[in-house]
């Protein structure tokens, strides 16, 4: 089995989607179209100058989520990072605004999420070693006070 992610071309200058091709999964020997091909095949591609559009290739199965729930997608120009928007149930009227896919965002959530469980765990340590240091220092006064030493 072949497997092979959607493919997004889209304009350049704006980011505004022109075409999305599906994710396919073919049996070994099927041919699966290249990016050139497809170009050949879209008359919206065919048609115009090939450096007003460029394509981002998706991994099969990539953002599936995200294309599943957002009401609109695009590709940022700056960042040439795709953008989603998801629907608000509370304001269904209000335009849409792109963001981070959902999918990106819960992944860096959880990087963070790691970053900050480890500097908890070394502020801890770094407190537990604070607190050992004044225990010895106060029992080393009280010995002291009481004329041991």
């Amino acid at each position: 089995m072949v497997e092979t992610g959607s493919k997004v071309f889209y304009e350049v200058d704006t980011g505004n989607v022109l075409v999305t091709t599906p994710s396919q999964i073919a049996p070994d020997g099927v041919h699966i179209h290249s990016v050139d091909e497809l170009i050949r095949i879209y008359p919206v591609l065919r048609d115009r100058d090939q450096e007003s559009f460029d394509v981002i290739e998706l991994e099969y199965g990539q953002y599936a989520q995200d294309f599943a729930e957002c009401n609109g997608y695009r590709v940022n120009p700056a960042t040439h990072a795709l953008e989603f928007s998801y629907p608000d149930p509370n304001e269904p009227e209000k335009p849409p605004v792109y963001v981070k896919s959902l999918t990106d965002q819960v992944a860096e959530l959880k990087v963070q999420n790691g970053d900050l469980m480890i500097a908890i765990a070394e502020v801890a340590e770094a407190s537990e070693i604070e607190k050992t240091n004044t225990q010895l220092a106060i029992a080393e006064l009280a010995e002291v006070i009481a004329g041991g030493v």
